[in-house]
């Protein structure tokens, strides 16, 4: 089956990237901004051009960071009644094989790691290794 035509039930939480991970990012845009300023400033007042590749340095990594933000913000976990969601990935309680500290294993895929951007990550594994033993054993009884 198509992993966008699973019915994985009703959605049950959304976990997006951690706060702290967003504060960090949010900090060194306005910094790098900041710096990209003040540098376009003192090659306008001193002329040289020392200051113009530091404020191109800085427009870089502003850029950079905004670029990775955006695509950062995308990432989220949904768990669902029946499975869950990470990125364009879909699972089923009964196709998790395995849950370990950093990986899920799935039957017949590429494992999918969690990274601890994710806000909760700890709550998602455990929820998901809960789901998928509990499908588990009910399958066999």
């Amino acid at each position: 089956m198509a992993e966008t035509e699973k019915d994985l039930g009703r959605l049950i939480s959304i976990h997006p990237i951690a706060p702290a991970y967003l504060q960090r990012a949010v900090f060194i845009v306005v910094l790098s901004f900041m710096f990209f300023l003040g540098m376009m400033f003192a090659f306008y007042v001193r002329q040289s051009v020392g200051y113009f590749l530091l404020a191109s340095a800085f427009l870089v990594l502003y850029l950079i960071t905004m670029f990775s933000w955006m695509m950062q913000r995308r990432t989220v976990v949904k768990l669902h009644e029946y499975g869950f969601r990470y990125k364009d990935r879909t699972a089923t309680w009964d196709e998790v094989e395995n849950v370990d500290g950093t990986a899920i294993s799935i039957h017949d895929a590429k494992p999918i790691t969690i990274p601890n951007t994710i806000h909760d990550r700890a709550k998602i594994m455990e929820t998901i290794r809960r789901n998928s033993e509990s499908n588990r054993s009910e399958s066999k009884l």
